[in-house]
């Protein structure tokens, strides 16, 4: 059986079991329930104790291995340009959609810690920009004080883009390594899932009711309109403007990347495929596209932005935690970077999605809010994995473009 499946079967019956306990005269069931939600808890936290490694080793390599930044010159600034344009304008995207979609009172799900939720005090501008300089980035790790840890590591994958060819192979190699080792730890803890996902969702609507399926209905909704928001009004035109080719032409010739992108629900998976389209079809040179391309499935990720934006929206209103401007530009900062900090994989957004939480407060707290997320992420990821594929391709045309190139 496939883990989603497998995900979606832990759900109905966590989503049943939480209903019998409901019913007058099962009362007695909802102690034992209680009695296992901290398996739950233990997945949540296992699942936090891989962000650092993931971080630190996947963004290392994906900066790292843009080659030397002295000799990419006007290619390498215009890939990292649309990288980081469209991933931020995702980010924004995900966050006024979520706010204008995402209603409801709060479900009280911060009853799980035993403690009122209180939202973190706001710093001012200077103190957020200071607090984003790197001082310590082992203190950052141990802390979990990700933002000034995601900085260094960009600086430092910079330098390792200008030092000799060995060194740097050295340490592409071992922070590959490294990432490789956060997959396997991932694709483990994905087999537990299920089990945390029923006990989490067993005990939650066992105190909540059914009203908390409602919202996860509205979430999943909200995610998908910010996601085709962003494919309409960002990406196509920039298709059309950038690249000058037409929207069905574009579909036709990169149709397979799509589906496959969809059906694995893998940036990286789909690589060798958007590759053979971005040459064979579209006709970008074999340089741009073996450029721009594995790039792009390392660190290019506008639907997990906008993903990440979306749910850190979602879990704040869960605990009734009112978000300030402050906040807000948090989340889309956090989102923007947590999404290049990902990996092409099934599984590792319910990962980076803690950063943002971080962020603003809500990490300690947010296990049963990621329980339900993580109940419909194989779907929203299929989507997402979509939309990262399509930024991808048209972003390898608009920079074809500008370098000159003609297109199919």
């Amino acid at each position: 059986m496939k883990l989603q499946t497998r995900i979606f079967a832990g759900l109905l019956a966590g989503v049943i079991v939480g209903s019998v306990s409901r019913v007058p005269g099962a009362e007695a069931l909802r102690a034992p329930l209680s009695a296992l939600e901290p398996v739950g808890v233990a997945f949540i936290r296992l699942v936090t104790m891989v962000v650092v490694p993931l971080v630190i080793a996947s963004l290392f390599v994906g900066v790292a291995s843009l080659g030397d930044i002295r000799r990419l010159g006007r290619l390498g600034g215009k890939t990292l340009g649309w990288f980081l344009g469209t991933t931020l304008v995702g980010a924004v995207i995900g966050v006024a959609v979520a706010l204008v979609g995402l209603h409801g009172e709060p479900l009280g799900v911060s009853e799980r810690t035993g403690a009122a939720l209180t939202a973190p005090a706001t710093p001012t501008l200077a103190e957020t920009l200071l607090n984003m300089v790197p001082q310590n980035p082992f203190a950052s790790a141990a802390q979990t004080d990700l933002l000034p840890l995601i900085i260094a590591v960009c600086i430092f994958g910079a330098a390792a883009t200008v030092i000799s060819g060995d060194g740097r192979r050295s340490l592409l190699a071992f922070f590959t390594a490294l990432n490789e080792l956060c997959m396997v730890v991932i694709g483990w803890l994905m087999t537990l899932a299920p089990l945390a996902v029923f006990v989490l969702l067993a005990s939650l609507v066992a105190r909540l009711g059914l009203d908390v399926l409602q919202r996860l209905l509205e979430f999943a909704v909200v995610v998908v309109i910010a996601l085709v928001a962003h494919v309409v009004v960002v990406l196509l035109p920039l298709l059309r403007v950038g690249a000058r080719l037409g929207v069905a032409m574009f579909f036709r010739a990169v149709s397979d990347a799509l589906l496959f992108a969809f059906s694995t629900a893998s940036s990286n998976a789909t690589l060798p495929v958007s590759m053979a389209a971005a040459r064979n079809r579209l006709g970008v040179s074999n340089e741009i596209v073996s450029f721009v391309l594995p790039a792009g499935a390392t660190i290019n990720k506008n639907g997990s932005a906008i993903y990440k934006a979306v749910t850190a929206v979602f879990i704040a209103q869960l605990y009734g935690l009112s978000l300030d401007s402050g906040q807000v530009v948090a989340i889309v900062m956090m989102s923007t970077l947590a999404a290049f900090a990902g990996a092409g994989v099934p599984g590792s957004s319910l990962v980076t999605t803690l950063i943002v939480l971080n962020a603003i407060g809500l990490g300690p707290q947010a296990a049963a809010g990621i329980a339900l997320v993580t109940s419909v992420d194989r779907p929203l990821d299929m989507c997402r994995s979509t939309v990262n594929t399509i930024g991808n391709l048209i972003g390898t045309t608009v920079i074809a473009r500008s370098e000159g190139e003609a297109l199919a």
